[in-house]
């Protein structure tokens, strides 16, 4: 049985010679929900866009069994959904319906099995009625939920989120928190928002300065006031 997310002894320096991770050590197993969260600058992201070869530090990153290096890459995206922070930076086609199938059809999955992924994927981020929209003419929070939708239709194994709830409204959060809290799939969530930490993710990974700083229950974490402010957090 293999874990959903392995890191090992991860590092990672910017062209600049700034050290983004260092000697990060990390593992996921299939179906915990885990938070990422930490100060701005502390390598959250950068380790986020290691899970898809996006970026390739030193170190050894494994998922759903598959190390990630150049022969994996397309069984890793499609094991692995992406979800970034600004949705703008995944919604690009004509229709909400083309978006979604983007990865499907990229995938070579013949037109049926595309639509039924589509379907499905809209089905359950609660968008069935927006296929045929312009991507670009949605809410924030309309986009998030399509966004999502897009590495759904790829059936991955793991979900990983930048700020989902970055810029939502009240409502848009909320529905987010409870769409999230629906999905089976292993979940990295890296985030601000402690409040949604406590409430959908069991467990908490405090990075600081590119190391792991705590790792345990979230109840436990987010108790800690003296922990939280050591590294520039706010107890929810």
């Amino acid at each position: 049985m293999h874990h959903s997310i392995e890191i090992e002894h991860l590092s990672f320096v910017y062209p600049d010679g700034h050290p983004a991770l260092q000697d990060v050590s990390l593992t996921i197993a299939p179906g915990e929900k885990v938070a990422l969260v930490g100060p701005n600058g502390a390598g959250k992201s950068t380790l986020l866009l290691h899970l898809n070869g996006i970026l390739k530090g030193d170190g050894k990153v494994t998922v759903c069994g598959l190390p990630v290096e150049g022969k994996n890459l397309g069984r890793v995206r499609a094991a692995v959904g992406l979800v970034f922070q600004n949705p703008d930076d995944q919604l690009f086609s004509p229709t909400v319906f083309d978006d979604v199938a983007y990865g499907p059809l990229y995938q070579g999955l013949p037109p049926a099995e595309v639509e039924a992924r589509v379907t499905s994927a809209l089905a359950a981020v609660g968008m069935s009625a927006y296929a045929r929209r312009v991507s670009h003419h949605l809410s924030a929070g309309e986009k998030k939920r399509i966004a999502i939708a897009t590495v759904l239709s790829m059936n991955p194994e793991v979900l990983v989120l930048d700020e989902p709830t970055a810029g939502l409204d009240p409502r848009a959060r909320r529905g987010l928190i409870r769409l999230l809290g629906s999905l089976p799939m292993t979940m990295l969530v890296s985030t601000h928002d402690l409040a949604m930490v406590r409430e959908l993710l069991p467990r908490m990974v405090i990075l600081d300065e590119g190391r792991v700083a705590a790792d345990g229950p979230a109840a436990e974490l987010l108790a800690d006031a003296a922990l939280l402010e050591a590294h520039g957090l706010e107890k929810p």
